[in-house]
């Protein structure tokens, strides 16, 4: 017995000693490499030899994102890196989440409007052959016809990039289209301690097979596809924003989530195999940039000359939910589209709600059945949520059942509401979601609505003695008015990390959005769905995102020696604030039905006509964002992790990281501080001799004063500045938290326009 007690003492010591392992990435000072190693990865390898005896901890040696590498150590072995004078920094592994065709015709793309305010179109179209856009993400569906190469000339010469095989995957699947594809899975076999061999959905290889990943790249630069749909819903023409460019997929995101050191791994290759643009529809919490593997890969990125777009997040409406905030991102939100997709719960009081469906089955007929809401008396209770196994049967059979949105995903609640036995389903909104509707392409009969007909269907269904309905279905209905509005969903400002940047950016597209899909998931995405499609229609910041990057594309292409803050600049100062019904933007979060503000839709809606030429830029070089991160209070190893300088000192610091050029405003007025200063400077992208003047709104608790108030640009790509003073009146933070203002540069050709946003404490 104690030969068997000590023998499985000593067991346990092992499996806890392995089970303590886990995935660090590794930080080294870049200059600090001893001569006596020939290469990096050399002297990365002898610094992990030095703490650990391990032959495989080594998971990934990074390069052109950042110097260092991704290792499985214990926390002792990182400690005793962490001590090493080579060493920046180690930190964890973070996991990120997935931020999850009528489009180009809404923002004004299709293929028959002649001049791009002077562009030409087949030029631009050419030129679009020379950009490659790399799509961080789940992978792709390379049979998919939104990857079709017809026409398409030869692979730029300078791309570097390659087909990875793998299961399920052939070389021989990439084309003129879908140039790269790689899967990076060492952070994610690391985090899920082998299981992975057990999940059979889990392919070895590049291939999509959750569908995001497809979705996003095809909404980038998806070739045209005619006569395509969601079982009928949205048909027509299929297109990308960018049809002519090029596409890398590199796969990063498992089905456990994102990891860091896969990220960065995917975002050191991109970088290296030679992309123009990078779109990553995924991200995380809010961390100092030094902390933050996104952000520290994409300033490498943007040195490089490439255009980084991530989505924002889908944490709205609550504020301060933003993820990817860093400066040289370029942060997307979501809005809607001006196509719809009706459906009707009429109730037995005759009273008919109006929400959205994709359900595309044979409907429930005509006949009204019961209907049925449980809130229960129980606080614990769930079948209001229709959470699995929260249903009776014995009560739901044959009805229609009323489902609070929230908790678990839209579609799985229409999946308990079938197997418990109910033949319809209302999804009701709750405060929290608002009116914001969302369609699904559920499995039954189910109609979303608003939070305001959900809490009178509520009422009805308590205060009747024999309630009834009965669901209909409306297809696709196009020219909604008021169109965009901003998603509920859509994640907001400000931003916590640094308040004196206005994150997001912009918005875009980002409801209902059909793209192509892989053909390894049904359109829901759940295991019961065993339909199959080859286009699918999806929301989230994750859909915005690649229409941001697509329309980047197109810019560079009509500009290719603009750099990434000029595409920025471009895209935001062009940026409407107005729907289709000529009123300012509005935001389905709103409870109270307030307008849409620059912490919801940052500059406004994406507009590619405007962007492609928005008359002034503003400029930002490397060195302004290393001068930027010396003011953030950083210390030189923090600023070096990011920058990979040896030689930087901070010796210019601004006295404000307001301070930095960038095309929007934010004004913390925190203390005593009541007066805020700001230089900015603009290069003149478009005629010689064009003269601007400035026009200035701000809330009546500050006064704007910005000098000069005319610019004169003698020539193309001169660059002149000016000087903004922003003050808080007296008593100005007790009447309001913060407010909202625009400065704009106009003539009559052009709008350059900034939002300004003001806070009166330190956020």
């Amino acid at each position: 017995m104690a030969c068997i007690s000590f023998l499985s003492l000593f067991l346990l010591a092992i499996f806890f000693s392995a089970t303590a392992k886990q995935t660090y990435i590794v930080h080294m000072k870049h200059s600090s490499k001893p001569q006596s190693f020939v290469t990096h990865n050399d002297w990365y390898a002898s610094s992990l030899q030095s703490v650990t005896s391990s032959s495989d901890s080594l998971l990934y040696t990074y390069n052109a994102a950042f110097p260092g590498f991704a290792a499985s150590l214990d926390p002792e072995e990182a400690e005793s890196l962490r001590k090493s004078e080579a060493v920046l920094d180690v930190y964890e592994d973070t996991v990120y989440s997935l931020h999850t065709t009528r489009t180009p015709q809404f923002l004004g793309l299709n293929t028959d409007f002649g001049l791009f305010d002077g562009h030409n179109t087949l030029d631009i179209d050419q030129a679009s052959h020379d950009v490659i856009i790399g799509v961080l993400d789940t992978g792709v569906w390379p049979e998919s016809k939104s990857f079709d190469d017809t026409g398409m000339p030869e692979i730029p010469s300078r791309w570097k990039g390659e087909c990875d095989s793998g299961k399920g995957f052939s070389r021989k699947l990439c084309n003129k289209k879908l140039i790269g594809a790689r899967y990076f899975s060492k952070g994610y076999h690391m985090a899920s301690g082998g299981s992975y061999l057990k999940n059979p959905k889990e392919n070895e290889s590049p291939r999509d097979q959750d569908g995001h990943g497809t979705h996003t790249a095809s909404t980038a630069a998806g070739s045209q596809v005619a006569n395509a749909s969601l079982l009928g819903y949205a048909s027509g023409i299929a297109r990308g924003m960018a049809t002519h460019a090029r596409l890398a997929s590199y796969k990063v995101c498992w089905s456990t989530g994102c990891f860091g050191s896969d990220i960065l791994a995917g975002m050191d290759r991109a970088i290296a195999d030679g992309v123009d643009v990078l779109s990553l529809s995924l991200g995380g919490g809010s961390a100092p940039y030094y902390r933050d593997t996104i952000a520290i890969g994409a300033f490498a990125a943007m040195e490089r000359g490439i255009f980084v777009s991530c989505s924002a997040g889908n944490s709205g409406p609550n504020k301060a939910t933003l993820a990817n905030v860093a400066p040289w991102i370029t942060t997307v939100g979501a809005g809607t589209l001006d196509r719809d997709f009706p459906a009707y719960a009429v109730l037995g009081n005759r009273n008919r709600f109006t929400g959205v469906s994709l359900y595309s089955g044979k409907g429930m007929g005509k006949k009204p059945v019961g209907l049925i809401y449980n809130k229960g008396n129980n606080s614990s209770s769930s079948s209001n949520l229709c959470l699995p196994g929260s249903l009776e049967p014995a009560l739901v059979r044959g009805k229609v059942v009323v489902c609070d949105r929230g908790i678990n995903a839209r579609v799985e609640k229409g999946v308990v509401v079938r197997d418990a036995g109910g033949i319809g389903m209302i999804l009701a909104n709750t405060e929290v979601s608002g009116e914001e509707l969302v369609a699904d392409s559920h499995l039954l009969p189910a109609v979303s609505v608003g939070r305001k007909a959900g809490d009178m269907i509520r009422e009805y269904v308590k205060s009747h003695p024999n309630p009834t309905a009965v669901l209909s279905f409306g297809g696709t209905v196009l020219n909604v008015r008021p169109s965009p509005v901003v998603a509920a969903f859509s994640s907001r400002g400000p931003n916590l990390v640094t308040p004196q940047i206005l994150k997001p950016d912009l918005i875009g597209p980002g409801v209902n959005i059909l793209a192509a899909w892989s053909q390894a998931v049904g359109p829901i995405g759940l295991e019961k769905d065993t339909r199959k499609t080859q286009f699918n229609i999806m929301s989230g910041t994750s859909m915005s995102c690649p229409h941001i990057s697509g329309v980047a594309a197109l810019l560079k292409a009509a500009h290719p020696r603009w750099s990434p803050s000029a595409i920025k600049s471009a895209l935001m100062t062009t940026a409407y604030v107005v729907d289709n019904t000529n009123s300012p933007l509005r935001d389905a979060g709103s409870v109270t039905g307030a307008p849409s503000n620059p912490w919801a839709h940052g500059s406004g809606h994406v507009d590619p006509h405007k962007a492609l030429s928005p008359g002034l830029v503003y400029d930002i070089s490397t060195d302004d964002y290393v001068t930027f991160l010396c003011s953030l209070g950083y210390s030189l190893d923090h600023v070096q992790a990011i920058v990979k300088r040896p030689n930087v000192t901070c010796s210019r610091k601004f006295s404000d990281p307001g301070e930095l050029n960038y095309p929007s405003f934010s004004v913390v007025f925190a203390g005593k501080r009541v007066v805020r200063r700001y230089t900015r400077e603009l290069t003149n992208v478009g005629k010689a001799g064009s003269v601007y003047e400035v026009a200035v709104t701000a809330p009546s608790a500050v006064v704007v004063k910005v000098k000069p108030t005319k610019l004169v640009f003698r020539n193309i790509g001169d660059k002149l500045r000016y000087t903004v003073t922003f003050v808080a009146k007296k008593g100005a933070n007790e009447a309001a938290r913060y407010e909202f203002g625009s400065i704009a540069w106009r003539n009559a050709q052009h709008q350059v326009k900034s939002p300004v946003a003001f806070a009166w404490t330190q956020l």
